[in-house]
């Protein structure tokens, strides 16, 4: 996800933690000062629902303001690999094979 709060306030002519503060506190949220700028410079691990929503009406946005989907990397690149044309060879260089173990002797039977 990617985290739109600073976006969404310069919207709102808001450019210091301190005048977000100042916004929240007028919604009922008084969150620290410290907690304020762990939100804004930054995506936060967590936010309670409660908090997204009293910051929602502090900015007169919607969650989807604050918070957008994003491909995660490994995702996009696995994405490409599934556009492969139907029926085409993959590249010999991208073709794993297994290398058989070394050292270890014969294989055992499987128990019964």
């Amino acid at each position: 996800m990617k985290w739109n709060l600073r976006m969404v306030a310069a919207q709102r002519d808001i450019w210091r933690p301190t005048q977000l503060q100042t916004v929240l506190a007028e919604v009922g949220f008084t969150p620290s000062l410290s907690k304020v700028a762990a939100l804004w410079s930054g995506k936060p691990v967590t936010v309670r629902l409660e908090d997204l929503d009293k910051i929602c009406a502090a900015l007169d946005c919607t969650v989807a303001d604050l918070m957008q989907a994003e491909p995660e990397p490994h995702l996009a690149s696995r994405e490409q690999e599934e556009r492969r044309v139907a029926g085409a060879r993959p590249n010999r260089s991208s073709v794993v094979r297994p290398i058989p173990g070394m050292g270890r002797g014969p294989r055992g039977l499987p128990p019964n």
